[in-house]
């Protein structure tokens, strides 16, 4: 199971956005994600009349690893650790290990 899983609120704890807080949107792979507002560089896209986009340089997200991040507590506001305990039923969740609350599924997701 995933420590990290799309719609999760995460801080960035090193690299050049240090600090920021952003959405995680989609997972890259087994480790990496792409967060909202994270880790932007600059592409420079050649225009393509077929499907009708303009060329320049564009802005893009792009991967950030998942050791770099730490997921974010909303009843405390600050960075925290996920912990998966298995309850009585045998189903997996994700709890934080400061305070055992269990993580709230995103709405619309599993």
């Amino acid at each position: 199971m995933n420590k990290l899983k799309t719609g999760d609120e995460v801080l960035v704890i090193t690299g050049k956005d240090k600090g920021k807080k952003g959405i995680v949107s989609t997972r890259v792979g087994g480790n990496k994600v792409v967060v909202d507002g994270i880790n932007i560089v600059k592409k420079h896209q050649k225009p393509n009349p077929n499907k009708n986009e303009p060329g320049g340089i564009t802005n893009k997200a792009m991967p950030i690893h998942v050791s770099n991040l730490a997921i974010v507590n909303p009843d405390t506001g600050e960075k925290d650790k996920v912990v998966i305990k298995i309850k009585e039923d045998g189903k997996r969740v994700r709890v934080f290990r400061s305070s055992g609350n269990e993580i709230p599924a995103v709405a619309g997701k599993k």
